[in-house]
């Protein structure tokens, strides 16, 4: 049998607003997802056992990496005995906040359902998602813009696409998720906004007035401790961005678009000095 190659695609954040901590250590949020056309490439082949390469010799492909851990789970809840046998080309930077190994884990999670014919239920597949990690519900079948809470895993497709383009950058350094948590500065006390309305008017009446209110919580902290971050972001607004945020935790910044010919600029420019990325506008995930 052939394998079967897919595309996983990384995510932005529009808006990350941390609003409390709960009683097991974990933080809840509120934050809108959006895709973005930068993706790793997964090849999938049926074998006796599970396991995995990687293009990118730095990440770990034993059983602490998210694939492998996906690919575990449906075991055990399956009871399934198959295997399989995943090649990761990885392009999506990891400690990034591009949420790759997130979507990673998901799309196998998919495939795999298929591939050896267990049929779980989505709500099952959820379940197993959200022990993953908290950015893993998302990719599972969210295709445009999205709003979460609790700490990621409450989705709610929004059903509208960003009309703008994206251009996303990787400064190079990456940000560990972890370190963020601890030392990003809590305002747990505001009013948080109304993200999905806000959202709503940002895409379907251009009010970009409302940006304002997108805010990272982990900007802060990152541009103290990376400057090269807030020199990207600085670097994007100059190239023609009418808004720029840090993504997740970082240290991948992004900035929003609505002219073609300078978000492409934009691209060429930031690509020779870092990595990145170009989204048109309108972009959704292929399912």
């Amino acid at each position: 049998m052939k394998p079967l190659a897919i595309k996983a695609c990384a995510k932005i954040n529009l808006g990350l607003l941390i609003t409390g901590r709960r009683p097991d250590g974990y933080h809840t949020l509120e934050t809108v997802f959006a895709p973005v056309n930068w993706f790793d490439i997964l090849e999938f082949s049926v074998a006796d056992s599970v396991s995995m390469v990687c293009s990118n010799s730095q990440l770990p492909v034993d059983e602490s990496n998210l694939c492998i851990r996906a690919a575990r789970a449906l075991q055990e809840f399956t009871g399934v005995r198959q295997g399989v046998r995943i090649a990761l080309q990885k392009q999506i930077p990891f400690g990034a906040g591009l949420g790759g190994g997130s979507s990673d884990a998901a799309t196998t999670l998919k495939v795999l359902n298929e591939l050896w014919g267990v049929d779980v239920p989505e709500a099952e597949l959820h379940r197993l998602a959200v022990k993953l990690g908290a950015d893993v519900p998302y990719f599972l079948g969210m295709k445009g813009l999205a709003y979460a809470a609790g700490i990621g895993e409450q989705l709610e497709d929004l059903g509208i696409r960003l009309p703008y383009h994206i251009v996303t950058v990787f400064p190079g350094e990456p940000v560990s998720t972890v370190w963020a948590y601890r030392n990003f500065y809590p305002r747990f006390d505001r009013q948080v906004p109304d993200l999905k309305t806000l959202v709503r008017q940002l895409c379907e009446k251009n009010d970009r007035s409302v940006l304002d209110v997108f805010e990272n919580d982990f900007q802060q902290v990152v541009f103290d401790h990376y400057p090269i971050v807030r020199q990207v972001r600085e670097e994007l607004l100059a190239a023609g961005s009418f808004f720029s945020s840090l993504s997740g935790s970082g240290s991948a910044v992004f900035g929003l678009f609505d002219d073609t010919g300078m978000a492409e600029a934009a691209a060429a420019v930031m690509g020779g000095r870092y990595s990145a990325s170009l989204t048109p506008s309108g972009f959704a995930v292929e399912q």
